[in-house]
Order: structure tokens, then C-alpha cells, then sequence
């Protein structure tokens, strides 16, 4: 039995949940994307939530850009169009949760749950059952019980210590859940792991040999689970049309240049589809490489990344801070994300303490030498008309990092906060970034623009 093709009118996929983070939901994604890629299925893919890493990773793994899927900050109609890109010549869309499987914005608002059910499509729940006997059918039971608008299909056991931990599983699952198929157990993988800095994963970029990592988890995965019978769990979806959307965020200009290295690497693609989309025109260009941006781009984006781990060189950077300061004084926006937040004001200090001089637009000193954690969804409201929209209009977005704030202290002359904040749950949490002319900013990385009736 495999899966519906896909039409105009459906997308069939499944979801790979957990029931909390760290179960194993990435290796079994990229080892099925790997899997599914190698046997000559056109698959895609999908992660739900606010994530730039883990997509890298699964374009990496199945060869086609990952979409995301973000219940709480993405509006209707952003979802449908980018899933109807991703669903163009596929077989199949396999989308990786975030957390655990009801774990969202406030309560399940979000969660991997959300989207499973948003479109359709059944779980397939990932249980790290290294200290766990027949218990771990309980915790199955569990999950698969808590809501009936959301279908756990089958389940796949990770961390086995021995066959005979795995037939444990297997038997206490057929007594119990007769009805929910074991798909799998993998064994206990030491070597298949991803090295992880303070944000998640390192990057897909900079992994030593990652060609050799996907490959030898999609030899696990194909060794260990029925990947047949768990592609003929997937399911078509609701009805999403094959058409365009609105922006998520207004375009910055007609030739924007956006920067893009290992330092400037965190940029969602529905937010480049969408400029293009209204006819502006985008580019790259590498701070870490000495490029400055583009004289005649009429629009410079600073996305988030680890500029921490390059302030040395993106001090030393001649071509690129003058190059932000002449399109600063010509009037040109400059628009930071996080880490281009940081790379816009006065100075950096990285986690040896070291103070490197950054751009000086901004009014906003950053460390690391004193690790902070900032994490959760924003809603963020415009204080003033600019390139992101008139005062007024509210944007979804999310903030993470670990950056302390040493200094932001705004000129009443030339500075102005840019939006007015509150997190997932309605707490205002006052005024977030800064303007000062052209070139504007904040900590929020911004995923879509409010839907009216929000």
C-alpha cells in the first residue's frame, strides 16, 4: 500500500513527533529524508516551529528546501502557499515536530500537535525507551489517548539496549496498543550524533563530513524500521491551493542585499519567496568574505546567525561597516535581526570578554562574556511608519539568544524604539529594538505579519 500522489488538493505526509526533546525525532527525519531520497522518492519536508538550523539540515538530507511550519506566528495563508511549493513533484512530505508533541506558544496553541492536525496528517511518535521496559507502552497510550484530533499511527522505539529490550517493547505494545504498529527500534547510536552549540545544532554548513552522517543514519533508519509500511501511514492532508500569498514582511526595498555566511545564516525562505513574489529583486553578499553590500541595493538585511564566533572578523571587515555606514548616510535601510542587531550597534563582546567595534548605527552594546538566555515568541507592534509597514501593524516573530544587553540607551534626537512587545500569552514586555533614520533593529527574528482577524 503506498500513499495518495499528491494533487492540487491534498499533500500527503506524517508527522515525526516525540514526547519531549531529545527522543531522537531529527536522526529518524534525516535518516528517513535520506531513506526516501536514495530509493527514488521524491520527498519533502517540513519543521514545525521557529527554527533556521534543523531545516538546513533536512535540505541537506532529502535534497529539496525545508518549509517551515509555525502554527502560532505563520498566518493561513503563508502555511498553504509555502506548503504548495514544497508539495510541487513529491511524493511525500515527512515533518519533524519541535519540544514534545503538545508542547506549544501556551498550551498546545502551536505545538507539533497543532500542525498535525491543521493538516491532517498522522504522528508517528519517537520514545527514547533507554530506561524503560514495558513501561514505555503506558507513555505511548498516553499520548495516543490525550486528544482524538490527533492520530499517533505508530510508534518507533530508540536507544534499544539488546533485541531482548526491543522485544519487550514490541510485546507489551501488541498486548496493550494492538492497534498502534511498532514501525521500529533502533538501537543505541553513539556515533550517529550532531555537535551542538549554545542554540541548538551546529550548523549544516560547517559539519565536518555530514554527506557520511545522513548517509550512515539512513542505513540505520533502512536496517532497523519498516519504512514501508511507515510511508503507507501517510495520509492526505486538507485541501491547500496552489496559489501565492501576501508577503509575510513587506519587502525593504526594490534590490535588497542580504547578507549571507556562517555569521549571517538565519534566514527563513518564505520570507526571501515572498520579496520576490511582490518583484523585489534579492541578492547575497558574505561579511565574513569582505564583501560589502552591493552599491546600488536600495535595502540591506542583517539576518541572526553566530556573529559572536566571528567578531574578530567582521570587525577587521573594512569593506562591509564602511559599506553599511554610506548606505546608512544615503538613506539606504538597514535592517538587523539579532545578530545583525548586534553587528548594527557600538560594539560586541564575545565569551572571552574581548570587546570587537562594530557598525556604531545603532545605540546598542552586546556580551557574551555573560551568558543571558532570551527565548519565546513576540508580538511585535510597529511604534513608527518605515519599510516594515505603517506604526500600528503587528508582526509575529520569536527571540532567542543568549546575549546580555550592556547598553541601549536612545538619543531623544535621533533614536526611537521600533516596536512595542509582548510575548505568546499577551505579557507586555515594553519596547524592543531601535531606528535611528534609515537603519533599524531589534533581537526579534520576524516570521510573519499578524493576520487581521488575530
Amino acid at each position: 500500500m503506498n500513499p495518495a500522489p499528491v494533487t492540487d488538493a491534498a499533500i500527503p505526509g506524517i508527522v515525526i513527533a516525540a514526547p519531549a526533546s531529545g527522543s531522537g525525532k531529527t536522526l529518524v527525519t534525516l535518516g528517513l529524508l535520506r531513506h526516501f531520497r536514495d530509493a527514488g522518492i521524491a520527498v519533502a519536508s517540513a519543521k514545525v516551529g521557529p527554527d533556521y538550523i534543523d531545516p538546513a539540515f533536512h535540505a541537506a538530507a532529502g535534497g529539496r528546501t525545508c518549509v517551515n511550519l509555525d502554527l502560532w506566528a505563520m498566518r493561513a495563508e503563508t502555511r498553504t502557499a509555502s506548503l504548495a511549493d514544497a508539495a510541487k513533484g513529491t511524493d511525500l512530505i515527512v515533518c519533524e515536530g519541535v519540544m514534545g508533541l503538545f508542547d506549544g506558544a501556551h498550551l498546545d496553541e502551536g505545538s507539533t500537535a497543532h500542525a498535525a492536525r491543521d493538516n491532517g496528517w498522522p504522528v508517528i511518535l519517537v520514545v527514547d525507551a533507554k530506561a524503560q521496559g514495558a513501561s514505555a507502552a503506558a507513555l505511548v497510550a498516553g499520548f495516543a489517548r490525550h486528544r482524538a484530533d490527533v492520530t499517533v499511527a505508530g510508534v518507533i522505539f530508540n536507544r534499544m539496549g539488546s533485541d531482548r529490550h526491543a522485544d519487550i517493547l514490541r510485546d507489551a505494545m501488541a498486548a496493550d496498543l494492538p492497534d498502534i504498529p511498532v514501525l521500529g527500534c533502533l538501537p543505541r547510536l553513539d556515533g550517529l550524533t550532531l555537535p551542538e552549540r549554545h542554540l541548538g545544532l551546529v550548523q549544516a554548513q560547517e559539519h565536518g563530513d555530514l554527506d557520511a552522517f545522513l548517509s550512515a543514519a539512513a542505513t540505520a533508519v533502512a536496517a532497523h524500521l519498516d519504512t514501508d509500511s511507515l510511508r503507507a501511514l501517510a495520509r492526505n492532508g486538507k485541501a491547500v491551493p496552489n496559489a501565492g500569498a501576501t508577503p509575510a514582511i513587506p519587502p525593504l526595498g526594490q534590490n535588497i542585499a542580504v547578507a549571507r555566511d556562517a555569521a549571517f545564516s538565519f534566514v527563513y525562505p518564505h520570507i526571501l519567496d515572498g520579496w520576490r513574489r511582490a518583484g523585489a529583486e534579492v541578492t547575497f553578499f558574505s561579511p565574513l568574505n569582505g564583501d560589502g553590500p552591493p552599491t546600488d541595493a536600495d535595502a540591506v538585511y542583517l539576518p541572526g546567525g553566530y556573529p559572536e564566533l566571528h567578531a574578530g572578523r567582521i570587525a577587521a571587515a573594512e569593506r562591509f561597516l564602511v559599506g553599511l555606514r554610506t548606505a546608512a548616510d544615503a538613506g539606504t535601510s538597514v535592517f538587523g535581526e539579532c545578530g545583525g542587531y548586534m553587528v548594527l550597534g557600538a560594539g560586541l563582546t564575545d565569551a572571552d570578554g574581548v570587546r570587537h567595534a562594530m557598525a556604531g548605527l545603532l545605540p546598542v552594546e552586546t556580551s557574551f562574556a555573560e551568558r543571558k538566555l532570551h527565548l519565546g515568541y513576540r508580538r511585535a507592534m510597529l511604534l513608527a511608519d518605515g519599510p516594515l509597514g505603517p506604526a500600528g501593524t503587528a508582526i509575529r516573530g520569536h527571540e532567542f539568544h543568549y546575549a546580555t544587553i550592556l547598553s541601549e540607551e536612545l538619543d531623544p534626537g535621533r533614536d526611537a524604539p521600533l516596536f512595542q512587545a509582548a510575548n505568546a500569552r499577551g505579557d507586555d514586555l515594553g519596547a524592543l529594538g531601535s531606528v535611528r533614520g534609515s537603519v533599524m533593529g531589534s533581537f526579534v527574528h520576524l516570521i510573519d505579519q499578524e493576520d487581521s482577524g488575530a
